[in-house]
């Protein structure tokens, strides 16, 4: 069944005996495709198109609860086709079920599978849109910058997976007379196409519309007979070393494919620009409108025989009514054709130019769209085509270190996006699509680069109509011939010029009239060549209204407006800001990368984004975790990551770096976001409370203040804080004495005392329901009285100490008992009121599962730093362990620990003093009251390199499972990420302080805690709290261990241990993620091998004790 025979396709052939393969010609990248234009609709008549939009945008919230990333995901992408062409009557999709083969080469696909006669009985489905390695043919690859083939430009190999495809259509009576346009919205790679066995065109550029004119060989419209379209995809083809992204590499026709019927005479174009006054009063309107007409009709004939008109609607004004809009009467103005002897020489379409007085601006704090139609006329005023879309008035410009939109410098507040779903991967649905725009923007997210590719029409409808800046970016990434100095880069090769020119102008042509657009991107992580001037001159002459971005070749080429790096430090931003010959704004493009449990050091950048002229904000890389569904033998699935496919080369779980997992499920990180890209700043300096809305364009008028005041934990007081609004980049402040709070301070006698200052919108918006909380601040208001020194009563019973052989008894009667090792040093048991609560003993911890930060940046990360020290596989030697001192009241005892690298064969090594990594002195002092003090004295090997953290671990009874915590949450934190986990009491149990990260690492952690309970259903468990002068702890209690953490490569693949594992932190260090492959830990979250001291205070809790009563007693009886 193997074809050997000539394919033709045009003038060329897909398989020739010459050798010639014209998927391997960088200079033949389509044939028969008509040129770029923007999305079309078809609309019947101006009446329709009104309606269709006014369906069309009353989209909300409440769609993103239908997203889906199941198996129901297949279908609703296959019901997304038919529903974005509802009410379309000269748009068909051919979304479904098609009948598909997967050939292992271009030689080998089925002879003649393109014709009628063809016999596809025997072949299998294949929905469409889809990419074929989720369905079970071939298999998906993920790498992030080598390229799935071998390096060898333009030739790919000639195992290359091709599918066929075979779908039946009957074109409708209605449409007799038209002109039929088949359109591919997105296929990857490279394709050619067949209408009864008819070749009808070619295409490569897998994230861009493909259309071609199949009139003259479809049967006649009404006929009986079914049309047949057949389609060659091949996986690889020279364009994609053009596609070099840090994705996953799947294929086929992964977006809709569409049928349209146009007139003899059609709108195939319009671009619409405005020109707002400097006072923003008014708008010049210009519409450059393109007919396409039959060989014979001139462009005299055109006007002779047609009329040309435009109108705005504002579209706006629709929602306000009752539900039934007069949608005619909402014309604002009329746009009229202008005399072709007013316009430059040469034929540059029609020209259409009107004005609106007073227009309605467009930003993504409020997202004002009005709605142009184009319309086509015959000589008898009948509609013969129309066109239109949304748009918007809005002012991109520059000014000296800003990008300014509507004369100000709006701050990107942004992310990353790829398209991913994990059920059905590069295939849309459009509820996803909602999701993903109603997460970002109720985390204060306003900004979106689509990473690194075009996406999904419906995508930018969305953030034209939810209100987000966007950064488009061209499907260009050559990233691999970094790595290949033996090869000329693709950019400064004159043969790959036509290829990449032609990515930027369909990108330029389908999308210019998304008003969401502030920005073209020339591709990204492509190096720097001559090429790129030709793209960059050709952007700028078409379209002069928004500004360029292009990170490669250093991020301050001729080629940007904007000085976009990527994962720049915080201090070469500074440098840069700060440099009098550098004018252009610096907007990172990619930062604070999210692998895991990530993201440190973000508020470091916001400190200095909100803080420095030039420094206007950036895209954190990326949304989503963009793990694919694996299916295993057994049935049961699990998200997976590059390799577990049997995908070679790949890139392991470098594809896991979003702020969402894959089902968009936030990752803790993502209150962090939130915070820190928040609109109303609240900060207390000296005495005065200053509240402040860094908005552009909004007041605050649809806000609601509330405060709210704790004391160690505990509410005093809430209400209401009526405020006047708050104009756009103003403030307002007030002595925090002044404030309706202050009476409920000045009368408590609490250690510690919060005040926080919430936001909540007032009204429900199409991206948030009433009430959502927009910002939230939490400041520290001075303390009541000093600080004093903690101490502990030390009567509560009488205490009673037995010692037998290794063992020493501590107890008080009937109420509880503990029991320790005197030859470990370790603890073995603690019961209250005979329920067992602690089973194995306290020890020093210097060790955390590592993270995806840890392990990046080979024998520099600080993972191998810290396996070449021996620090990741650590023995306790009990040095000495000796009671020192017994009271009626006390038992002290003083246990020393030397800690050494176990050898390969889990023996000690030589115990002499350069092997010791940490001499830790521990000294129990037990009260008769329960109260157990540790005092830890640390003394690490100057020589090792900084620590992951210094603490104690502890494991107490699994059943010791209700967690109470004064500290920072209720969300996972860190030290340096804990800016928007607030100060308070909180309660889980717990499995639900577990963070699932796909790959597990150190996770889960609370930052700053005071105290914590764990206790069982019955109330009975163990208190812990700092003591002493030792600042808050790091806590962590899971019921995986470190070790579990560190050998499982799956969250499901994690065993739950015997007992709950509990670490109280010293000190912890930070996560980093400036980057993911080079240590990032700032300086000031590192913990350097010195000595340290701290106390750590134990106490049994019953049903009738309380954590906050424990911790208060400290300071009761001083």
């Amino acid at each position: 069944m193997a074809s050997s025979s000539l394919v033709g396709v045009g003038p060329l052939h897909l398989t020739t005996q010459t050798g010639y393969k014209v998927w391997e010609d960088p200079s033949f990248i389509k044939w028969r495709k008509r040129d770029p234009h923007v999305t079309l609709h078809c609309h019947d008549s101006l009446e329709g198109s009104l309606k269709y939009w006014y369906q069309r945008n009353k989209v909300d919230f409440l769609a993103s609860q239908s997203a889906v990333w199941n198996d129901d995901a297949v279908q609703r992408s296959l019901d997304c086709g038919a529903f974005w062409v509802k009410d379309l009557p000269f748009v068909k999709s051919l979304s479904g079920y098609w009948k598909f083969f997967m050939a292992d080469s271009p030689n080998n696909v089925p002879t003649n599978f393109y014709i009628s006669e063809f016999q596809d009985s025997e072949w299998k489905t294949l929905p469409v849109p889809s990419n074929w390695q989720l369905h079970g043919f071939d298999r998906p690859i993920y790498t992030n910058v080598v390229y799935p083939f071998p390096l060898d430009p333009p030739f790919v190999p000639v195992e290359n997976p091709t599918g066929c495809y075979r779908t039946y259509f009957q074109i409708p009576k209605e449409w007799e007379g038209r002109r039929i346009l088949l359109h591919f919205e997105a296929v990857d790679s490279a394709f050619c196409a067949w209408i009864n066995g008819h070749p009808v065109g070619y295409s490569q550029d897998s994230r861009l519309p493909a259309e071609f004119e199949i009139s003259d060989f479809c049967h006649p419209c009404g006929s009986d007979l079914k049309n047949v379209l057949a389609v060659q995809v091949f996986r690889w083809s020279d364009g994609s070393y053009l596609e070099d992204q840090d994705q996953w590499r799947l294929s086929g026709i992964h977006r809709d494919v569409l049928l349209m019927a146009k007139p003899e005479v059609f709108i195939t174009d319009y671009f619409f620009k405005s020109n707002l006054s400097e006072d923003f009063s008014y708008a010049e309107i210009l519409v450059d409108v393109r007919i396409d007409k039959l060989q014979e009709t001139s462009k005299d004939n055109v006007l002779t025989n047609y009329s040309i008109e435009a109108t705005l609607y504002d579209s706006g004004s629709w929602y306000t009514s009752d539900g039934n809009p007069d949608l005619l009467s909402s014309n604002v103005a009329e746009i009229k054709l202008q005399p072709s002897n007013e316009q430059p020489l040469g034929f540059h379409g029609y020209v259409l130019m009107g004005k609106l007085q007073s227009p309605k601006l467009w930003s993504a704090e409020k997202p004002y769209l009005y709605t142009l139609v184009v319309v086509l006329k015959d000589r008898s005023g009948r509609v013969v085509d129309c066109e239109s879309c949304p748009v918007g008035f809005r002012k991109v410009s520059k000014a000296h270190k800003q990008l300014l939109v509507n004369g100000h410098p709006v701050v990107i507040r942004g992310v990353n996006r790829h398209e991913h779903n994990p059920q059905v991967g590069k295939a849309n649905i459009e509820s996803c699509m909602i999701k993903d725009l109603v997460l970002m923007k109720q985390n204060n997210i306003n900004a979106v680069r689509n990473s690194h590719y075009p996406q999904h029409p419906r995508w930018y409808e969305l953030c034209d109509l939810f209100g987000m800046y966007m950064i488009d970016e061209a499907n260009i990434e050559t990233h691999d011939f970094d790595n290949s100095k033996h090869l000329k880069h693709p950019t400064m090769e004159p043969i790959w010029a036509t290829a990449m020119l032609d990515r930027v102008i369909s990108m330029v042509e389908r999308d210019k009239n998304h008003t969401c657009i502030i920005s073209w991107s020339l591709g990204n992580e492509s190096g720097f060549g001559s090429n790129h001037f030709a793209l960059a001159g050709w952007i700028r002459g078409r379209d002069p209204s928004r500004v360029l971005h292009y990170e490669g070749g250093g991020s301050r080429t001729p080629c940007t407006d904007i000085v976009c790096p990527m994962y720049m430090r915080v201090w070469d931003m500074l440098k840069i800001a700060n440099d009098p010959t550098e004018t252009r704004p610096l907007i990172l493009c990619e930062y604070s990368h999210a692998m895991g449990n990530s993201n440190g050091n973000l508020h470091i950048y916001w400190e200095a984004i909100d803080n420095t002229f030039g420094l206007q904000g950036g895209f954190i890389w990326d949304w989503v975790d963009q793990a694919l569904v694996k299916v295993y033998e057994d049935g049961t699935k699990h998200w997976a990551y590059g390799g577990e496919f049997g995908d070679v080369p790949n890139d392991l779980n470098f594809c896991l770096n979003g702020l969402t997992f894959p089902d968009r499920t936030p990752h803790p990180v993502l209150h962090e976001v939130k915070y820190l890209y928040q609109p109303i700043k609240v900060t207390l300096n000296e005495g005065k409370l200053e509240i402040k809305n860094t908005h552009f364009f909004q007041t605050t008028d649809g806000l609601e203040f509330s405060w709210y005041i704790s004391a160690d934990g505990y509410n005093l007081g809430h209400g209401i804080l009526d405020l006047a609004p708050i104009k756009p980049q103003s403030s307002y402040a007030i002595d925090w004495k002044s404030g309706p709070w202050y009476s409920l301070w000045a009368s408590s006698a609490e250690e510690e005392l919060f005040l926080t200052i919430t936001a909540k919108l007032l009204n429900s918006t199409q991206w948030v329901e009433a009430g959502h909380i927009v910002s939230s601040a939490q400041v520290q208001l001075p303390a009541r009285r000093d600080n004093v020194p903690n101490a502990i009563s030390i009567s509560g019973g009488t205490l009673v100490t037995e010692t037998v052989g290794d063992t020493i008894k501590v107890k008080q009667q009937d109420v509880w008992d503990l029991t320790l090792n005197t030859k470990t040093g370790l603890v073995e048991g603690w019961k209250v009121k005979g329920v067992h609560v602690m089973k194995k003993g306290i020890l020093p911890c210097f060790w955390r599962a590592p993270t995806d930060n840890d392990k990046g940046g080979g024998p520099s990360s600080y993972l191998s730093r810290w396996k070449a020290a021996g620090m990741d596989c650590l023995r306790f030697i009990t040095d000495s362990c000796s009671v020192q001192n017994v009271t009626e009241n006390t038992v002290r005892i003083l246990v020393v620990f030397h800690v050494v690298t176990k050898d390969k064969e889990g023996y000690i090594s030589n115990q002499d003093k350069s092997k010791v990594l940490y001499t830790t002195e521990m000294t129990y002092t037990i009260y008769a009251s329960g109260d157990v003090i540790i005092e830890c004295n640390v003394k690490p090997n100057p020589d090792l390199p900084p620590l992951p953290r210094v603490g104690i671990e502890l494991n107490v009874e699994k059943s010791l499972d209700q967690v109470t915590w004064y500290g920072r949450g209720p969300f996972e934190c860190y030290p340096d990420r804990k800016a928007a986990a607030q100060v308070a009491i909180y309660e889980h149990n717990v499995s639900e302080l577990h963070v699932p990260y796909i790959v597990p690492g150190e996770s889960s952690g609370r930052a700053d805690v005071r105290w914590a309970t764990f206790r069982n259903k019955n109330g009975f468990g163990i208190y812990t709290s700092k003591y002493g002068s030792s600042p808050p702890m790091q806590m962590r209690a899971s019921y995986y261990s470190t070790s579990e953490l560190d050998r499982a490569t799956h969250n499901e693949e994690l065993i739950e241990g015997d007992s709950i594992e509990i670490h109280l932190d010293h000190k912890h260090m930070g996560l980093g993620g400036d980057d993911s492959w080079s240590p990032s830990v700032h300086e000031q979250y590192l913990i350097p091998p010195v000595s340290y001291s701290f106390s750590v205070r134990l106490r049994p809790v019953t049903p009738a004790t309380s954590g906050y009563d424990i911790y208060k007693s400290q300071f009761q009886n001083c």
